[in-house]
């Protein structure tokens, strides 16, 4: 694959060195001349120094040729303008790497669709939602890179009293876009029916749309703990979304930020999260919020050393679990030794979701659940699968598969019955461990198809 890189920062440094090695022929471009000597002396990649959001430039490395091109400056202007130039010139496939919330959300106009963009990355909101994740339910299984935090998958236990016990399917009243995919029964694991009735103590896999999933947990589960705490430091767009992804979802949440007028806009914009102007590393502000007494303590600051320095503050005054969030990835390694249980970089996070963007293939296992006895796989589909045209009540799976979640066209929900599957749609699928080549029966007959 022929691969254009503009910027020669981290992302765009780390990105080329990892297809450059994984055998792609990459050209970075960038405007500072040392920054591409250190890359021409440390990888096997071309460069061309130079304004990546002009035409000539872009001519020049050849764009026209490339199978994609990936804008990943620090300027998110400069890589819309950028990738929207380069399609003009014929490169197969664009990601623009964004920071501002504007682009990213689509606030106002929809700029991937209004650029021509193909993928738009925005490594703060990954990072934020992958914290979310891991702090809602250190369980939760892992699905960010197909659902984009629109899809909520998690595995617990059906408690006692809860409403679905010993009910069939087919009786829980649940929301559309939620569904019960797989059941563990002691040793035994399965994928359920509608006549399936559940028991206390099984051990289900739920999987629904965002905005509806945890109404639905509640039929199956009842959470005896009262609600945790969490203290956030920073109150930038990455603690905005943070919080989003953590509301009404059994935290109580209070954010420091030391800027007056940040800290009345995050006020004013979630008014379900505690704002505090303060620094909670001052000892004074630590102990009279109490911060010793908090579930987790995350450092969203623009400063490495700030984060670290405030994370590791926490964690020596009591606060049981510290997060702390570091541009430079170098720093990963180190901080786990230090004393922070979870290190996360946006910058790192930006590579994998380029990774995931570049993985062609038409199935892909994401996860294996319940102890390996279930696999979570994407299947991309062909214009011509059996699976395309009748209402999902009519397409057979066999009892070894569910279809868990569809993607179309950036957007990705939990079917109901009555949805249709459309060509090039994206799915994922839930099924039993070692049926692999059943699914790509299923899906496309004799074989799996690329798009």
């Amino acid at each position: 694959m022929n691969i254009v890189i503009c910027g020669a920062g981290e992302v765009g440094s780390h990105a080329a060195d990892t297809f450059a090695t994984a055998g792609h022929d990459v050209t970075l471009i960038d405007q500072d001349a040392e920054r591409l000597s250190v890359a021409m002396d440390t990888m096997d990649v071309g460069t061309l120094q130079g304004n990546c959001a002009q035409a000539d430039v872009l001519t020049e490395a050849q764009v026209g040729a490339a199978d994609l091109l990936i804008a990943a400056t620090n300027l998110d202007e400069i890589n819309i303008l950028t990738v929207s130039i380069a399609k003009a010139l014929g490169v197969k496939k664009t990601i623009a790497r964004v920071h501002r919330g504007t682009y990213f959300e689509g606030r106002g106009l929809d700029y991937r669709k209004h650029y021509d963009i193909d993928q738009l990355i925005c490594p703060e909101y990954s990072t934020a939602t992958a914290i979310a994740r891991t702090l809602r339910n250190p369980a939760a299984l892992a699905i960010e890179h197909f659902a984009r935090g629109r899809v909520e998958m998690q595995s617990f236990p059906v408690t006692k009293n809860a409403a679905a016990c010993d009910k069939p399917l087919s009786q829980i009243k649940l929301p559309r876009g939620v569904r019960v995919a797989a059941i563990t029964r002691g040793d035994y694991v399965f994928i359920p029916d509608a006549k399936t009735v559940l028991q206390a103590d099984d051990r289900i896999i739920l999987v629904g749309n965002s905005d509806v999933f945890y109404e639905a947990r509640k039929q199956f589960h009842r959470d005896e703990i009262g609600k945790r705490t969490i203290a956030i430091m920073g109150g930038g767009i990455m603690a905005i979304w943070l919080c989003r992804a953590l509301r009404d979802r059994n935290w109580s949440i209070r954010v420091f930020e030391t800027d007056r007028k940040q800290a009345e806009e995050i006020a004013e914009r979630l008014d379900w999260v505690t704002v505090i102007q303060a620094d909670p590393t001052d000892r004074n502000v630590f102990q009279e919020e109490n911060l010793a007494l908090a579930d987790v303590f995350v450092a969203l600051l623009d400063d490495d050393e700030a984060n670290i320095i405030g994370c590791v503050l926490a964690k020596s005054l009591g606060v049981l679990e510290v997060v702390a969030v570091v541009q430079k990835s170098n720093f990963l390694d180190l901080l786990y030794h230090i004393g922070v249980d979870r290190p996360f970089s946006p910058r790192m996070v930006a590579v994998k979701e380029i990774e995931g963007v570049l993985d062609d293939s038409p199935l892909r296992l994401m996860a294996s659940l319940a102890e390996g006895y279930v696999d979570v796989y994407r299947v991309k589909l062909g214009a011509d699968s059996p699976l395309i045209g009748p209402p999902l009540r009519d397409v057979k799976l066999g009892a070894n598969w569910v279809i868990a979640a569809i993607r179309r066209d950036g957007l990705v929900w939990v079917p109901a019955a009555d949805d249709v599957i459309e060509p090039h749609d994206t799915l994922l699928v839930i099924g039993k461990h070692g049926s692999e080549k059943s699914l790509q029966k299923i899906v496309q007959g004799k074989q799996l198809v690329k798009n």
